[in-house]
């Protein structure tokens, strides 16, 4: 059984989708619907930068999700693989959960550009900058993670925003929360904690005004029910109904992305081999969450011509 999986912020850079642009029709089409729908030239900043710009979350978002789906639309319709006979299962990080409703068919394109690009722009707006920070807790588990951000808080929010991997969680919070539990790692047994370059605290309480407002973005234009089962961040559920799902996409922003219990989900559910979809990303974290688990990457036209060959 496989599961086609989409890539979170962070896989973004400057020169994506070009090479795939240039061999494919399919992938071109995608990014100028996309341009469209949001009114910008986001391949040209996709293409040539400056990477400050695909950096910013409200051009990262859409770019992310654009590049997936054009490396699947090349899949569906020059190599003939139709995504409803193959996959099983979708899945996203954080992001990738809009792009994963894309792929089964919830939202259409514009409407899925549209909606990242407001998320990213009421994502960045909820904290004013330099007041929330985010950190990468290296050699922690879950346990050792919450005890550590119980103990930076001090009437702070310092929370788990990611639970990647058995090796890698991210907390999100006020600034000087998340300074604390950076310095307080040794004493709670992890190895290393290490802020993250990000514009704001995402995943965690303070995004609450974001929240609002997807909740009434998404409630305009709800995501219909998925052909294929999603498995959504925040339960780490498999989950078929839209109205579900919408529910679940406004608690997600500020909700932890709960990536290593998903990926336990599936593989307890008969996944035994996940595809990432425009990056390599997710499944390095796979690799560590269970190395039984196959995984293949699709990004260029070489890789997508094996893949469907061998699935063919």
């Amino acid at each position: 059984m496989l599961a086609f999986i989409f890539p979170g912020q962070g896989s973004q850079k400057v020169g994506m989708g070009s090479a795939l642009a240039e061999a494919s029709s399919a992938a071109r089409d995608v990014f100028e619907e996309v341009d469209e729908a949001l009114g910008q030239n986001l391949f040209s900043i996709m293409r040539e930068g400056p990477e400050a710009d695909l950096t910013l979350t409200e051009n990262g978002q859409p770019a992310i999700m654009a590049n997936a789906i054009a490396t699947l639309r090349v899949l569906e319709r020059d190599f003939g693989v139709n995504i409803a006979d193959t996959a099983d299962a979708l899945a996203g990080h954080s992001l990738g959960e809009y792009t994963a409703l894309c792929a089964g068919g919830s939202f259409d394109l514009a409407t899925t550009a549209r909606l990242l690009k407001l998320r990213g722009q009421v994502m960045q707006a909820a904290v004013p900058v330099g007041e929330g920070a985010m950190a990468a807790l290296l050699g922690a588990d879950i346990e050792k993670a919450s005890a550590l951000a119980q103990a930076a808080a001090q009437d702070e929010v310092c929370e788990i925003a990611n639970d990647n991997d058995p090796g890698q969680i991210v907390l999100s919070g006020h600034i000087g929360a998340i300074e604390r539990a950076v310095g307080l790692v040794k004493e709670h047994g992890i190895k290393r904690g290490v802020r993250l370059p990000v514009s704001a605290p995402f995943h965690c309480s303070l995004m609450e005004p974001a929240a609002q407002r997807m909740a009434q973005a998404l409630g305009e234009t709800p995501p219909s029910n998925p052909a294929i089962g999603i498995y959504a961040n925040v339960t780490a559920a498999r989950v078929t109904s839209g109205a579900e799902e919408r529910e679940l996409l406004v608690e997600q922003v500020t909700g932890r992305v709960r990536w290593r219990e998903s990926v336990l989900a599936m593989r307890a559910d008969g996944i035994e081999r996940f595809v990432e979809f425009g990056g390599k990303v997710l499944n390095p974290m796979i690799g560590r969450i269970d190395r039984e688990a196959q995984t293949t990457s699709l990004a260029t036209m070489e890789e997508l011509e094996a893949f469907a060959k061998e699935i063919g």
